[in-house]
């Protein structure tokens, strides 16, 4: 028997299986700039990845009722947010590039505390991550900016756990080898 998690908006969950558009609006507003930017962090184009959340939320209440409670609203509404910003990807860029390279330590960093330093380093790696090949970049973005286990992610990209560990490792040294050759 799952378990059922009882959400903090169990009251509009609710109301959007009643198809209440206040309900409906309201969740929206709670999780839109979340989803967005998960999506963002996959497609890396600002309208696509608006449609995408959009389309994803219209997914997301008419079909409101296969939403069981045993994980968060948030987590299942992310999954469809991914799924679909895969999809796209799939798409419009099906390849997911294979590099036979070692993971390398991450290089050494200025001690300075300075902001200006920490938003310019934000920055660069921002970009660093930009600049990676799709696979490796989607990979980077589910495990260390959503937060998915290599577990989660092999189920979410039908992929299996050792591809996952290894394509991570590698979007890491690469990400590096970006970073040097940008300082």
């Amino acid at each position: 028997m799952e378990s059922r998690i009882t959400d903090i908006h169990e009251d509009l969950i609710e109301g959007c299986r009643r198809k209440e558009h206040k309900a409906q609006m309201k969740l929206y507003g709670l999780y839109y700039k979340a989803m967005y930017n998960t999506c963002l962090r996959i497609v890396r184009n600002e309208t696509e990845a608006e449609d995408i959340m959009q389309e994803s939320f219209l997914s997301a209440f008419e079909n409101i009722s296969s939403y069981n409670g045993s994980v968060s609203f948030g987590s299942w509404l992310k999954r469809i947010v991914i799924n679909r910003s895969l999809d796209y990807m799939k798409k419009n860029s099906p390849v997911m590039v294979e590099a036979g390279e070692n993971l390398n330590t991450l290089p050494d960093n200025d001690d300075s505390e300075e902001p200006e330093f920490i938003i310019e380093q934000a920055q660069a790696i921002k970009s660093a991550i930009s600049a990676l090949p799709d696979g490796y970049r989607i990979i980077l973005s589910l495990n260390l900016l959503e937060g998915y286990d290599h577990e989660e992610i092999s189920f979410i990209l039908n992929i299996t756990q050792s591809t996952s560990r290894s394509q991570l490792a590698r979007a890491k040294k690469r990400l590096i080898e970006i970073m040097k050759s940008v300082n």
